[in-house]
């Protein structure tokens, strides 16, 4: 059961880790990101400045030659910007008139596309652009054209890819190393309460044990006085009945708890598991359970048709599946049928006990199997009941590897699955 738990949290942990860690890595690369793109933006407007104090020389420059065509501008002096070297930063800058016209470009990296007047920043592929209006005087009333400066991203990307490819690293050495303090921290965590469960079931064990005279010895003196009827005054014959049926219920509880107590110290033992005729098994279980069935005008029948052998211990599954038979029983109406099936498949075989009963809720399922758990129209309806059998029958599935499926609809009925591997010759 502990192994579970600890399961559980060091997942539970290690979710924790991963979350906070993911969200911490997308906000750090999302910032880095968000400043190296400020960072080159800011490049690309100085550079615009730089290139602004061009625009009017080469306006007047292509009305001199006549020439219609856009310019391609190098560093002969054309250019007010001989600081910068533009084919060798994978960059380019493009000059417009007010209409959008290209008049000139220089550069190694200038975008096909064209100027779109509505838009400052863009990026085509790996070229990043913006356009900066460029105004006559003062007022910005008067545009005197457009500056369109670009430059390549991918020195920009692979610098983001190795941020990225650094902090999945750390990611991976952050959740290993996660998972061993989580691995040590819940397994310290977990020793008080399992030190505090192993003195609880030893004390239910022992309790248990020691119950078992003293009931034993009042069970005897009962039957020994109601074996002389003669003996007994006619107004104790109803209190000894009592004693009896008081006696009856908590030797039963006893048991269950002490059969509860060593499954849960004991571990499973598959070595002294033999091979079972699970057909014979439910059959002779309903043939034991049809004298009480008959007595409730239940009617139980079982649907076997062929012949299966399961591999487990005899007596835990005779007794999970007599639990399931009696529960079944003791929730259905008179009127009512309880039908046992055995669904034969290629590797398994599915034991399917559907009763006609008052159902379970959808919130009750999963408490159903929780000692001493009953619901309270099951408080009303069973007498004698300990809400002890199911999870006793859980119990003992959870030591053959497997659990209780429960299907149930309020009013119409209940359905419990059993699943065990077969074994073939």
């Amino acid at each position: 059961m502990f192994q579970a738990l600890r399961r559980r949290l060091l997942f539970s942990y290690l979710s924790v880790i991963l979350g906070i860690f993911s969200i911490s890595t997308f906000a750090v690369y999302r910032f880095i990101a968000y400043n190296l793109y400020y960072q080159l933006d800011q490049q690309m407007l100085n550079l615009a400045d730089a290139a602004a104090h061009s625009l009017e020389q080469i306006k007047t420059n292509n009305k001199l030659i006549n020439s219609k065509t856009p310019r391609i501008l190098d560093n002969d002096g054309d250019l007010d910007i001989p600081w910068q070297d533009l084919r060798e930063n994978r960059q380019g800058v493009e000059w417009f008139d007010t209409k959008g016209l290209l008049l000139g470009q220089a550069g190694s990296h200038v975008p096909i596309t064209p100027l779109r007047l509505d838009y400052h920043t863009q990026q085509y592929g790996k070229l990043r652009s913006i356009t900066v209006t460029i105004y006559a005087d003062q007022s910005k009333k008067k545009v005197q054209g457009y500056i369109r400066v670009s430059k390549s991203i991918q020195d920009l990307e692979a610098e983001l890819n190795r941020l990225l490819w650094g902090l999945s690293c750390g990611g991976i050495i952050a959740l290993i190393l996660g998972g061993i303090g989580s691995w040590y921290l819940t397994k310290q965590s977990l020793k008080p309460v399992e030190q505090s469960f192993e003195k609880l079931k030893q004390f239910t064990a022992d309790a248990s044990h020691e119950l078992r005279s003293p009931l034993t010895a009042i069970k005897t003196s009962v039957d020994v006085m109601m074996s002389h009827p003669e003996r007994i005054h006619p107004a104790d014959v109803k209190k000894l009945h009592s004693i009896a049926s008081g006696t009856n219920q908590m030797t039963r509880l006893v048991e269950d708890l002490l059969l509860l107590a060593r499954t849960d110290r004991l571990p499973t033992n598959t070595d002294e598991w033999v091979l079972i005729p699970l057909d014979e098994l439910l059959e002779d279980l309903v043939e034991l359970l049809r004298s009480q069935a008959e007595i409730k005008g239940i009617n139980l029948k079982a649907e076997i048709n062929s012949e299966v052998f399961v591999k487990g211990d005899v007596a835990g599954l005779k007794r999970l599946f007599s639990n399931l038979l009696e529960n079944a029983l003791q929730y259905t109406s008179a009127g009512g049928s309880v039908i046992v099936s055995l669904l034969n498949y290629e590797n398994f075989v599915v034991v399917d006990i559907q009763d006609t009963g008052i159902g379970i809720t959808p919130e009750d399922i999963p408490l159903i199997f929780n000692r001493f758990w009953r619901a309270d129209k099951a408080r009303n309806r069973r007498s004698g009941g300990l809400g002890l059998g199911l999870a006793i029958a859980q119990t003992i599935a959870s030591n053959h590897g497997r659990e209780i499926t429960v299907s149930s609809q309020l009013g119409i009925g209940s359905s419990f699955q059993v699943t065990l591997p077969t074994v073939t010759d």
